[in-house]
């Protein structure tokens, strides 16, 4: 984490032209030429580095605040979005197959709006226009989605009806609900917020990208490491506000748009706060990156190419995580109304299958509460063991990873309708994605400072850049199991079995994280120590002919 750190704080030290930031907000520098070659500096690098402002940190704070509400979007809409499209009178394989749109979307849109953005020459800075396209588009985009049953307001019919158009089996419809239940006929609702749950997901990676980006800029080198733990916090206490804003409700789908609403104020509010304190130094055009909108993709694919093995074990074990990561984050809910407590979203008011969804929806939340939790204080726990001991990341990552795999099992086999035992499976779930948070990205600046030393070009961003799109790659994976599982069986039975596969993924995520070669980047490899041994013997040998012959000369020249 403190190389990571220091090599941020060396990119933002120079002008890197052509970057660009991911969806998750964490990258927005590109290729650096380190060991060998100066970085290139501009005109108004050079400016920037005479005369650059020490933000106080408590600027700092409020700028890196919408990142809080950004958050609080993520955490809301994952778990709710295939509910919603039940609601709708979708069908369970369809519900979750249209929640592959937010790793499609972040995979292109990140780096394509981060190179947008770090090339923009507006007069209003770099950033602040991405911002503000990003928060009107998600206004626009957030209201047509969770507003689509009342543009189009729901028909009602029995389950054994047209429920069953989009379901395509009559069977698992009528299973799913009793005769006297209604449900929406999939009508026109539907086929508009599908799609524009796609677009929704786009606006919100155009409004997050440029967040760390913007505070990365303005941040003092000193500055870095503290306001990453300010990141930590803003998407913890996001969490925790998402998860307390589904209590509100006791069915959350109901009031999609009411819920919408606020949180798009939410996001205006923290927005306004992080504008009124942040002050951009326009780019001029003629030190602005030459670069197309496909750069981005295309330099991914170089560093791709030329990207040693530990960055592809690195790789490999981001995507089985985030496959387990994936079934917790988008489907427990789900797992809790409908397998845990045998809730029905679509069952009358007042009645058992209704109460249940309920008191699974408030166990939800209220599990979700203290996840997020778990999840700060497992954070500063292991950036404090990665800074303060000698215990390599390996060695700290793989237990994490573990962790995720016996409480998937538990929840797939032990569980079954305990609220309480899910509730705990719920909140140690977390551990996985915050030791994938923490650990491959600093992983990532380890092995380029090794590279550096040996006077190799290095893409730090770009390669992190790769284990965020091996992030989507998981995600896509996981729903895609779930859909094939889901058009075998009915979705309490599916559940359970998802969970399988997400222990299954990260057990085996979880052992290719131990033979990981996280070795100091100070630690010469075998056959460089054998090199430098032969080579100081060399050196050892002149040197002592050399003192010898300045001995037998030192008599003649006092002479």
């Amino acid at each position: 984490w403190e190389q990571f750190c220091c090599i941020a704080a060396l990119e933002e030290a120079v002008f890197i032209t052509g970057g660009f930031g991911t969806d998750s907000g964490r990258l927005r520098t590109t290729q650096a030429m380190v060991g060998g070659m100066d970085a290139p500096t501009t005109p108004l690098s050079r400016s920037k580095q005479e005369a650059r402002e020490v933000w106080p940190l408590w600027k700092l704070v409020l700028i890196a605040l919408p990142q809080l509400s950004v958050q609080v979007l993520w955490c809301f809409i994952g778990p709710h979005s295939a509910p919603y499209m039940q609601h709708l009178g979708a069908g369970t394989v369809l519900a979750t197959l249209n929640n592959i749109a937010g790793p499609i979307t972040g995979f292109f849109t990140g780096p394509i709006v981060g190179a947008t953005s770090d090339g923009l020459t507006s007069r209003f800075g770099r950033r602040r226009p991405v911002i503000v396209t990003g928060l009107v588009s998600l206004w626009i985009a957030g209201m047509l989605f969770s507003g689509a049953e009342h543009i189009f307001p729901l028909r009602q019919c029995g389950a054994a009806g047209p429920a069953s158009i989009l379901e395509g089996n009559a069977t698992n419809a009528t299973r799913l609900l009793s005769e006297a239940e209604p449900m929406p006929v999939p009508c026109t609702a539907l086929f508009f917020a599908a799609p524009m749950y796609w677009v929704m997901d786009v606006t919100i990676n155009i409004l997050q990208t440029p967040h760390r980006a913007l505070v990365a800029d303005l941040a003092s080198p000193h500055q870095q490491v503290p306001m990453q733990v300010v990141f930590v916090f803003m998407m913890s206490i996001g969490n925790f506000l998402a998860f307390s804003i589904m209590q509100i409700y006791e069915k959350p789908v109901d009031h999609m748009i009411e819920l919408m609403l606020g949180i798009c104020l939410l996001n205006t509010v923290c927005v306004a706060i992080q504008f009124s304190v942040a002050r951009e130094i326009p780019l001029n055009k003629a030190d602005g990156p030459k670069k197309n909108a496909c750069s981005p993709v295309l330099d991914v694919v170089e560093a791709v190419r030329h990207s040693p093995c530990l960055l592809y074990q690195l790789a490999g074990v981001q995507c089985l995580v985030w496959i387990g990561n994936t079934a917790w984050n988008l489907y427990s809910a789900q797992w809790f109304t409908q397998a845990v407590f045998q809730g029905a979203e679509h069952a009358g008011k007042g009645t058992e299958e209704y109460n249940n969804y309920v008191e699974g929806n408030a166990a939800f939340s209220f599990g979700g509460q203290m996840k997020s939790v778990l999840q700060l204080i497992s954070t500063l726990v292991i950036m404090a063991i990665l800074l303060k001991t000698t215990i390599r990341p390996r060695l700290v990552y793989a237990p994490c990873i573990f962790i995720g795999t016996v409480v998937s099992l538990l929840a797939a086999f032990v569980v079954g309708h305990a609220g309480g035992f899910a509730k705990l499976c719920l909140i140690f779930s977390i551990m996985p994605e915050t030791g994938s948070f923490a650990i491959p990205f600093g992983l990532v600046a380890t092995l380029n400072t090794r590279a550096a030393q040996e006077g190799k070009v290095v893409s730090t961003a770009l390669q992190m850049a790769l284990l965020n799109c091996c992030v989507t790659v998981g995600q896509q994976i996981c729903t895609m199991i779930l859909a094939v599982i889901e058009s075998q069986m009915s979705l309490e039975k599916a559940l359970p079995l998802v969970f399988m596969v997400a222990a299954a993924a990260q057990g085996f995520g979880g052992i290719g994280a131990l033979f990981l070669n996280d070795a100091p980047p100070d630690a010469p490899l075998a056959e460089d120590s054998e090199e430098e041994t032969e080579a100081d013997a060399e050196v050892g040998t002149e040197a002592d002919a050399q003192n010898s012959g300045e001995a037998n000369t030192a008599p003649a020249q006092e002479a």
